[in-house]
């Protein structure tokens, strides 16, 4: 009988926009990178989309695209920062899904999430509908079809998180072992189950309240313990057999299936080099004689449940005491002095609690004025988020009562409040040891960001009995004395208003630097500059548009620039008092990313030699016209040019962007069938730092 294998992969990443900006902001702890995105996409997620096989010597015997050949799933979230920041890893994964769909017999191997990775058996019955049906969205937008599966935010479950997966068509969902309270056979008894009695080798099938049914499978939790915790991703060899060694196991009695899930930052960020030893031993399951690697969706197809089981509700794979984790202090943290505590954990939850109830009756009750029907209009928001400047008029045709510019704005505000609304319940928040970690100063702005808006469409009164409640969340330590605290002094750095983004216009155009691109904010003006032999000064007006609401202002701006270190800025509303209404920044008023901006212009120190990054060009635009070559002609020619340059390039000592020029030698040696090909081959792809013969 085959056996069947499958690796699971959860890639995920809090939100760590700048709530006014949506911009990410630079993350001293993430250094020598800017942020823990970019650090992480390095280290893992670019590395599992061209992961290195290689030989005894360290040279490459093949790339490969660990995606398409697992199971995975992306936080929605951290596909949004990807499409814009990390295009590359972004094509990466949409690519291994189409991969995945010729694979495995038409069933892609990506799954959806709910949108903001909510803990979602204490989500509001709301708040569920709509992470679902965003997340089942978001998953159609960048995948092109419906998801079948669905991870949960660290597989915390109930019946009532299940409806809501059922009701919007997800077939299966993943949980850990001890998830699973009973079993039966068709026509048999309950059987309970203590932590190690359940077989996790097959689907299962949940009967919900509701009639329906979704299938259930519960991966092997001591080879994801290996996988994550232990010294298995050391070889990739051991990692491949202690999994074929389970597929062998369990490959009697029937289709079974050996599976384990993970973190899918375990590969390469947790474990370094953990892309390569899953790459080997993706390989070795391809070649391993009764073993077939397969995916959920394919394997669900081809063997329907027959046993059922009931979950034990309230219970997640990443706390001992169900969802305390994100509730209490009940024992889960991440370490930190033996005197911490998390009992910051609970007034938290009581006080996020309390405010997104606030913000709902102000949703429903300005609501009401602008929508048709406003839960159904937030559950549909994700249209306009994901959408073009017209699908985003297409959505307020639809839904906005209104066609004034006022209106359709306030319509805007109150929608982008809700969403700020559930990302102050990301679960990251509660995950860690203390209140003043990166992740709970995260959603901490999320809830300062939704006061803005709720007091910018009339509503007042809420900040208060928010504050005088997070007060009671008390940290450990003098960086967090309490919730209120480290709300009030991270808000008072992070906040970002027109007038902010005006001087910042300004300021870049006296030190004659590109200002940097913000996705929330659009900035157009008019200007003008005069320069001296040490100064230069700028003056014009601005508009500054939200692209969120579509709120403009108008400011007009004027700045002077003595250097890097001076520059001076003033600025004022149009249509205030000409005298008055002036409002002046220096240097370290502006934000953090301007500042580094006209920082960097003038810094010449670790530039790269001209002449070599003009060598680089080179080659990539013989490499370039090597993968689009359509002649056997064209071919030798652009591999005689590849072969010259990098001989130079040896000679010189110049630093390639070997990974970049590997990849792309991959490419085309791959589609081309260029292995043995000839000698100017063999000598690109041992430049490249390939095995001899070119790629095997």
């Amino acid at each position: 009988m085959e056996a069947h294998v499958c690796i699971h992969a959860h890639f995920y990443q809090p939100p760590r926009e700048n709530p006014w900006l949506e911009e990410v902001e630079p993350e001293p702890s993430a250094s020598p990178f800017h942020d823990w995105n970019e650090r992480i996409t390095v280290e893992s997620y670019v590395p599992n989309g061209a992961a290195r096989v290689v030989d005894s010597d360290g040279r490459i015997r093949s790339i490969r695209n660990n995606y398409g050949s697992i199971s995975f799933n992306f936080g929605p979230t951290l596909l949004g920062w990807m499409e814009s920041s990390a295009p590359a890893a972004h094509a990466m994964v949409l690519e291994a899904e189409l991969e995945s769909l010729e694979r495995f017999g038409g069933h892609g191997s990506a799954l959806a999430q709910p949108y903001h990775h909510l803990i979602m058996p204490l989500a509001t019955p709301r708040d569920r509908r709509t992470q679902v049906a965003w997340g089942v969205a978001d998953f159609r937008h960048r995948f092109g079809r419906g998801p079948e599966g669905m991870w949960l935010p660290e597989t915390a479950v109930d019946l009532d998180t299940l409806e809501a997966l059922a009701e919007h068509g997800i077939r299966f969902t993943i949980l850990a072992p001890h998830q699973a309270g009973r079993v039966r056979a068709p026509g048999g008894d309950w059987q309970d189950l203590d932590d190690s009695g359940l077989d996790t080798t097959v689907a299962y099938r949940q009967s919900l309240p509701s009639g329906r049914e979704i299938a259930l499978f519960f991966y092997d939790g001591a080879a994801s313990r290996a996988v994550a915790f232990d010294k298995l991703l050391e070889d990739g060899e051991a990692l491949a057999s202690w999994l074929t060694g389970l597929a062998h196991e369990s490959g009697t009695g029937g289709p079974r299936l050996a599976h384990i899930a993970t973190d899918g930052e375990t590969y390469g960020h947790h474990h370094g080099h953990g892309d390569m030893a899953l790459a080997v031993a993706l390989e070795r399951f391809e070649s391993e004689p009764g073993v077939r690697l397969t995916n959920y969706a394919q394997f669900l197809a081809e063997n329907p449940p027959v046993l059922e089981v009931e979950i034990r509700e309230n219970t997640s794979w990443s706390c001992a005491h169900g969802v305390e984790r994100w509730r209490s202090d009940c024992g889960c943290s991440t370490g930190g002095e033996s005197d911490w505590s998390q009992a910051w954990r609970a007034p938290l939850r009581e006080a996020l609690d309390a405010l997104s109830d606030d913000l709902a009756r102000v949703f429903e009750d300005r609501g009401r004025a602008v929508f048709s029907d406003p839960w159904r209009a937030r559950d549909a928001y994700i249209e306009a988020i994901l959408g073009t400047e017209a699908e985003r008029e297409l959505f307020l045709d639809t839904w906005c009562t209104s066609r004034t510019h006022e209106e359709r704005t306030l319509a805007f505000r109150l929608l982008e409040m809700q969403r700020c609304a559930m990302l102050m319940f990301t679960s990251c928040g509660w995950f860690f040891n203390d209140l003043a970690g990166i992740e709970t100063r995260q959603i901490l702005r999320y809830a300062a960001r939704a006061l803005d808006l709720a007091e910018s469409v009339g509503e007042e009164g809420l900040p208060e009995p928010f504050l005088a409640s997070l007060a009671e969340a008390r940290g450990n330590g003098p960086r967090a004395p309490n919730g209120r605290e480290v709300l009030e002094a991270d808000s008072r750095t992070a906040r970002v208003e027109a007038l902010d983004l005006a001087a910042a216009w300004a300021a870049c155009l006296a030190a004659d630097v590109r200002a940097a691109d913000c996705m929330a904010w659009q900035v157009t003006g008019t200007w003008a500059t005069v320069s001296g032999p040490d100064v230069r000064a700028a003056a014009g007006s601005v508009e500054i548009a939200d692209m969120r609401t579509g709120e403009r202002r108008a400011f007009h701006c004027r700045a002077l620039a003595r250097g890097p270190r001076d520059v001076r800025v003033r600025v004022r509303p149009v249509g205030s008092g000409a005298l008055d209404g002036w409002v002046e920044f220096e240097l370290a008023d502006l934000r953090p990313e301007t500042r580094a901006a006209i920082g960097a212009e003038h810094d010449t120190a670790g530039r790269t030699n001209p002449l070599w990054d003009q060598m680089i060009q080179e080659i990539r635009s013989s490499l370039d016209g090597l993968e689009n070559s359509v002649s056997g002609a064209d071919e030798e020619r652009f591999l005689a040019q590849l072969d010259a340059l990098m001989g130079r390039a040896e000679a010189e000592a110049v630093e390639l962007p070997l990974w970049e020029l590997q990849n792309g030698w991959w490419r085309w040696a791959s589609r081309s069938g260029a292995f043995g090909r000839g000698e100017l081959a063999e000598s690109v792809a041992r430049r490249l730092g390939f095995v001899d013969h070119g790629p095997a």
